[in-house]
């Protein structure tokens, strides 16, 4: 599978490079550790720290929400594997402002141990940090062992309103409860067309017959609920809404915030294909499209396929929705 790329030991890195060379008036990397950016403009004293991260292969995420209105800070692991601790602490140093410093991360065991340790080292400093850890994907367990989620895409509306709590000027404690909030309140669920491969191993991370599809892949190509001859948008966006629906209490009436995502190589035609379908699903049940975001958001290098993401919204989470963003990946006016 071809890549443009140098030394495949070497792509974290120079993605790394590139990225803050081209985003400087953003983002800066810290100097006590190379996988550990943070904002390049001065943040109030007194505000709470949001710190999101992860593995690398997800662009934009996680780098791309680093910016006004989002994250502080991000520290950033290998290909699909969680960073370490130290470069999590530097970030968390170099971000508190005395309130103390929000953890977003996905449910994988990696970014559980690895943030729990610099959470950790960062009480040594005399830091506070509470975690939220994002659990949206439905098709990852049953709805009555939730806690082993994994995170997808719906991580992207946790770094939103916790972000924005953070701005609005909410104590840890409550900058926390918004993005557990957030969480409660989104699921999603995808569907994988086709692999993707790592830069080492140039080889598929899994195999999918020329006309199969799987519901329900994991953003690292982790197995779904079933394997089935690929269908029509409208058919696959009906499946997946209907496990969204059933998981979660969404009445006639209600507002939710909608998220289409892309998993690397899917057109953008066709997210929009999807979305047209999720919008009129949800119109015929009454339900209503506060927002809407269509694109790549929390990708899976270039594998193919899509996600949907849905968030049922109170007058808080509105107003969280709604708060400006600057970053180099998403600009919300």
């Amino acid at each position: 599978m071809k890549k443009l790329i140098n030394n495949p030991d070497h792509v974290v890195e120079e993605m790394i490079d590139g990225y803050v060379k081209a985003h400087s008036s953003y983002v800066k990397r810290l100097e006590e550790n190379d996988r550990s950016l943070v904002t390049s403009k001065e943040t109030a004293e007194g505000k709470v720290g949001i710190l999101i991260g992860g593995g690398s292969g997800h662009e934009p995420a996680f780098m791309g929400y680093v910016g006004a209105g989002m994250a502080d800070g991000v520290a950033v692991g290998n290909i699909f594997a969680s960073p370490p601790p130290a470069p999590i602490l530097e970030v968390t140093k170099a971000i508190d402002k005395g309130a103390g410093v929000v953890y977003l991360y996905g449910n994988y065991a990696g970014d559980v141990m690895n943030f729990g340790m610099a959470a950790d080292l960062a009480a040594m400093e005399d830091i506070q940090v509470e975690m939220v850890i994002g659990s949206d994907d439905v098709a990852s367990a049953p709805k009555e062992e939730k806690e082993k989620r994994r995170g997808i895409a719906g991580e992207f509306f946790i770094y939103k309103t916790a972000g924005a709590a953070a701005d609005f000027g909410y104590k840890l404690e409550d900058v926390a409860r918004v993005a557990r909030k957030t969480n409660d309140n989104t699921r999603s669920m995808g569907v994988g067309l086709s692999s993707c491969s790592l830069p080492q191993t140039g080889k598929p991370s899994f195999v999918l017959d020329e006309n199969e599809m799987e519901v329900g892949l994991g953003h690292h190509g982790e197995p779904g609920i079933r394997k089935a001859p690929i269908d029509t948008a409208d058919n696959v966006a009906d499946e997946l809404l209907n496990h969204i629906l059933s998981d979660i209490e969404i009445n006639e009436g209600d507002d939710v915030v909608v998220l289409v995502n892309g998993l690397g190589s899917t057109p953008r035609m066709e997210l929009y294909i999807m979305f047209r379908r999720v919008e009129k699903v949800l119109k015929e049940k009454g339900i209503n499209i506060y927002r809407s975001y269509v694109g790549d958001y929390i990708t899976s290098l270039e594998m193919g396929g899509a996600s949907i993401t849905l968030t049922k919204l109170d007058d808080e989470l509105k107003k969280m929705i709604d708060h400006p963003v600057d970053c180099p990946m998403f600009v919300q006016r």
